[in-house]
């Protein structure tokens, strides 16, 4: 179902925990009543009913499949368009998840589902077993899959989390809300809850592939202590804060960590912009009038010949990264890297 777009706003969509929760509800009901509810309505943890189209109607004996294809909205989502499929086989005892074709399985410790289960998440398994026991079944097997999942999750943190075969069956309330920072976020988190139940004591985040293949090489780090941080540099410390290791780095181009010495803790161009006033103050050397005209930061960092200005950046991001670490006992430093893969400024 496509949601109406209000004007001036992004449509919102649907999770892959609302997709396969209405197809086990389509999918149980074709085994009670012989036919497939279309379109099929459930209602998420915040009360909203949304209905489902299907796009996949199969029965046979003691199983029905149903699929429904995912709609993000106006989000950039990976899995827009993918087809989320339920099959059903009543019996047994208890409510049995198994991953299907594209579901990833869980290897290693520190995601909120155990080692050996299928990658679907604690509030799918919950709306799911609602579903079920709306139609009077409390024992049954259900198997999701999403074809051609196990090429996408390549795209996505499933492979360093140590999710294999597929992708996850995600959502907290149903809903995906376009372009949100939260589901990025929560992705970090993850990362952080896996590098500290493999015993990591380092971990890195870094704005971009190329910063993290520097910060990876001088330090040697798994991939595994390897966070995705892109521009949500807060949203990682925050959780560090709460939930330490012994060390962190941060690393970025001059332009991001200019930012985060700046104060900022979201560094995506269009929340935050580089001071050029505050590069002039930092810099006294420079001439302040072709700082204030330059048209970026990199063009400053060319004027001041690079290591010496990237340096002070540097000092300056790990004033505000232990800032916000208040004290929590975790070693902070911080990088800068230039466009070609060098370290230009280390701090800490």
């Amino acid at each position: 179902m496509r949601l109406e777009k209000p004007e001036g706003t992004l449509r919102r969509g649907w999770t892959t925990g609302a997709c396969a929760t209405a197809a086990v509800k389509a999918a149980f009901a074709a085994l009670k009543t012989g036919h497939f509810p279309d379109p099929v309505t459930i209602t998420l943890p915040r009360g909203e009913t949304p209905s489902f189209p299907l796009a996949l109607e199969e029965r046979g004996p003691g199983w029905a499949r149903a699929g429904i294809v995912k709609d993000a909205g106006d989000d950039p989502d990976v899995t827009h368009g993918c087809m989320v499929i339920a099959t059903v086989r009543p019996g047994g005892e208890g409510i049995r998840f198994r991953a299907g074709d594209g579901v990833g399985t869980v290897t290693r410790p520190g995601l909120p589902v155990a080692v050996g289960e299928p990658a679907i998440n604690p509030v799918p398994r919950q709306m799911i077993r609602d579903v079920l026991a709306e139609q009077h079944c409390s024992d049954a097997e259900v198997e999701l899959s999403i074809p051609g999942g196990a090429g996408l999750a390549e795209k996505t943190w499933n492979p360093r989390l140590g999710i294999v075969g597929g992708l996850s069956i995600l959502g907290t309330t149903g809903v995906v809300h376009p372009f949100s920072c939260a589901a990025w976020i929560a992705s970090i988190h993850r990362g952080v809850d896996v590098a500290r139940a493999m015993g990591l004591d380092h971990v890195a985040g870094c704005t971009g592939p190329v910063t993290e293949d520097a910060v990876r090489h001088h330090y040697g780090l798994p991939a595994e202590a390897m966070m995705d941080m892109g521009d949500f540099v807060g949203g990682l410390l925050k959780y560090l804060r709460d939930h330490p290791v012994r060390r962190v780095t941060i690393g970025g181009g001059f332009a991001k960590i200019a930012k985060l010495g700046q104060g900022a803790l979201d560094l995506h161009s269009g929340r935050s912009q580089v001071d050029l006033s505050w590069l002039a103050d930092l810099e006294p050397k420079l001439c302040r009038s072709s700082v204030m005209s330059a048209n970026s930061a990199l063009e400053v960092l060319e004027m001041a010949g690079g290591i010496g200005i990237a340096q002070k950046v540097a000092d300056a991001g790990l004033v505000t990264v232990k800032q916000v670490l208040r004290g929590a006992p975790i070693v902070p430093d911080v990088m800068v890297v230039s466009r070609e893969g060098r370290i230009i400024g280390h701090a800490g």
